[in-house]
């Protein structure tokens, strides 16, 4: 049974402690943030952009979180919508996003460009799905305002890095894979690639397919990729990659402990840090010119 008194205006008051009124000032305070964050930043907006509901939103959510966050254990206002923060990251769905994508690509493709071979549909295909594109995906989508960051990264401006908003979007596309199969995936990537996928602009060569292309031309072996290094965090890692070029004859400096006729590279994935290794190597042979 509660307690009460009367004031000096004769009303009847609850006979709670002086020090229980602050505390629930401020948690009426923080929700009242927390709601008006999400009406700018909710997961519905998000939903609405790529025409497709979650069934369940924690998946949604965990698509959304960077690794940041976990290692941090801090959650940002999209997480207080389910009361607390997933129990996992974005990079296994990520991990799936890519394959889906590639997929989903890949058949659509086929569809659109029937006369091609497979040298236009693979150039084509790559343009298409590397992490650049995913990027720009992401930014068209203002992903980057839905994403669970640290405070650390949120200061750094992680919302706009384009590593982040590319993870994010193959994740996204993971979660819908999982949540709804590979219909409503594909169906997500064909309106949101749409644009892209009928351009009628002319697709360019990527670095290792250009360096590939190049040495068999040449009459040199096939190009020969190795990781040498990884440095940084498990959630923002750097990794360096070499590509070696048997049978090429050189006349430029190489890096101390490389072969000879080897170009080098670091990046955010393995496969970025090989991307810029036949760069490198394209632009010593002087096939490319440096941007």
């Amino acid at each position: 049974m509660v307690v009460t008194d009367k004031g000096a205006d004769g009303k009847s008051k609850d006979n709670k402690s002086s020090d229980e009124l602050p505390v629930a000032k401020k948690a009426k305070a923080a929700r009242v943030k927390k709601n008006a964050a999400l009406k700018t930043r909710s997961p519905d907006q998000l939903e609405k952009k790529i025409n497709y509901h979650f069934k369940d939103q924690q998946k949604l959510i965990s698509a959304l979180t960077h690794a940041s966050s976990q290692a941090s254990r801090q959650a940002s206002d999209l997480a207080a919508k389910k009361a607390e923060v997933s129990d996992q990251d974005n990079e296994r769905l990520e991990f799936l996003g890519d394959r889906v994508l590639g997929l989903s690509i890949s058949a659509a493709l086929l569809k659109l460009y029937p006369q091609s071979d497979e040298g236009g549909l693979a150039r084509r295909y790559n343009s298409l799905v590397r992490r650049k594109t995913c990027a720009e995906i992401a930014v068209d989508l203002s992903l980057g305002d839905y994403v669970i960051l640290s405070a650390g990264e949120e200061r750094s401006g992680g919302r706009k890095k384009s590593t982040i908003l590319a993870n994010a979007m193959e994740a996204l596309l993971g979660a819908v894979f999982l949540d709804g199969g590979y219909k409503a995936a594909d169906k997500v990537i064909c309106k949101l690639w749409s644009d892209k996928l009928v351009s009628g602009q002319k697709v360019s060569l990527d670095a290792k397919t250009a360096l590939q292309e190049w040495a068999q031309g040449q009459g040199f072996d096939l190009p020969t990729y190795q990781h040498i290094n990884r440095t940084g965090p498990d959630h923002n890692p750097v990794f360096e990659a070499q590509v070696y070029v048997a049978g090429l004859q050189v006349d430029f400096e190489t890096k101390e402990g490389g072969k000879p006729g080897s170009g080098f590279g670091t990046g955010v994935s393995k496969r970025i840090a090989e991307q810029n290794a036949a760069r490198d190597l394209l632009i010593r042979v002087k096939v490319w010119e440096e941007d």
